[in-house]
């Protein structure tokens, strides 16, 4: 008996394959995540490079290599994220909670910013990112933006709920578009509130940073004379190592 196994693919992964899922046969039912990835990359030895520097997803939450996944889970293979239309709905993409969103629709900064306005907080922070025209001497002519949606909204509920761990009471609202993004469009906007503005200045950094980290968001950057998608630019991607200063450092 053989089972059948389907992997979805982002960001440049089907380009380089040619497809937006690998599916294979296979006797195991069963198999770590790093059996799975290892075995793709014998499937595709011509990018085994990048197979083995991504993550796999297990309904829709990061796997460690150690983990166990079967051919009956939800899988995805994940290149480092870039931290930015699927077949997902609306419900999908918004999780319930107006607070946490990725959609291709323009988006407005004091719609995100009314989402975390408490009565009970003195502190509000919102970054916005937006497309710049020059990084390093290149012209940019756009973005574009894929991303994993029902896990990227997922793991914005994730960051909110770190935040009000390390700082009790915080709220947190996060949008990202999907898509092309045009130079000086808004790519993403988070919104941060605290009752003190210490815990705000801190709290929206983390709020950042983590985001980079963790959700699987892309990007793809247009250029006069070609085309990149770009990934992780911290060193190492690791997307289940602790949030910033939470092994020490900065940390309340």
């Amino acid at each position: 008996m053989t089972y059948e196994w389907k992997i979805r693919l982002f960001a440049g992964l089907p380009e380089r394959i040619g497809a937006d899922e690998i599916t294979f046969a296979d006797p195991r039912e069963v198999m770590t995540a790093g059996e799975l990835k290892r075995l793709l990359a014998e499937l595709h030895p011509d990018h085994e490079g990048l197979i083995r520097l991504s993550f796999v997803a297990c309904n829709r939450a990061y796997a460690a290599d150690d983990a166990r996944v079967s051919a009956r889970d939800e899988l995805a293979l994940l290149p480092p994220v870039s931290g930015g239309e699927s077949a997902a709905d609306e419900a999908d993409r918004s999780s319930g909670d107006s607070r946490f969103l990725v959609t291709r629709e323009p988006l407005v900064v004091e719609d995100v910013v009314s989402r975390v306005i408490a009565p009970e907080h003195g502190a509000s922070l919102v970054f916005v990112g937006t497309t710049r025209e020059w990084t390093n001497g290149k012209r940019t002519l756009r973005l574009e933006y894929e991303a994993y949606e029902p896990m990227a909204v997922m793991t914005m509920r994730q960051i909110a709920g770190e935040l009000n761990d390390r700082w009790p009471g915080a709220r947190c609202a996060i949008a990202h578009r999907i898509g092309p993004v045009e130079i000086g469009g808004i790519s993403v906007v988070i919104a941060v509130s605290t009752p003190h503005r210490a815990d705000c200045y801190e709290a929206s950094r983390y709020a950042i940073e983590r985001l980079k980290q963790i959700v699987p968001i892309w990007k793809k950057e247009i250029w006069e004379d070609g085309s990149e998608w770009v990934g992780h630019q911290q060193g190492g991607w690791n997307p289940l190592s602790p949030g910033p200063d939470e092994t020490g450092g900065g940390q309340r």
